[in-house]
């Protein structure tokens, strides 16, 4: 698992689809259904924390993208 995308084919294995409409809302939204299935004890914990370093990873990607079109 290395991408944004590989988590969301993570988070179909367990049903749950996510589009909010911005791709930041998508990461939390992401980040929170995995804490969810973690809490239940559902998925491997080697996942669990690769796919949410991937979502820090991309969530602070895109805090840099607002801030730079904000400074701009």
């Amino acid at each position: 698992m290395k991408t944004l995308y590989d988590v969301q084919q993570l988070l179909e294995k367990y049903g749950i689809f996510v589009h909010v409409g911005k791709r930041i809302w998508d990461i939390e939204l992401m980040a929170l259904e995995l804490d969810n299935i973690n809490h239940s004890h559902l998925i491997d914990q080697h996942d669990y924390l690769v796919a949410k370093l991937i979502l820090r990873r991309e969530y602070e990607y895109e805090e840099r993208q607002n801030k730079d079109k904000h400074d701009s």
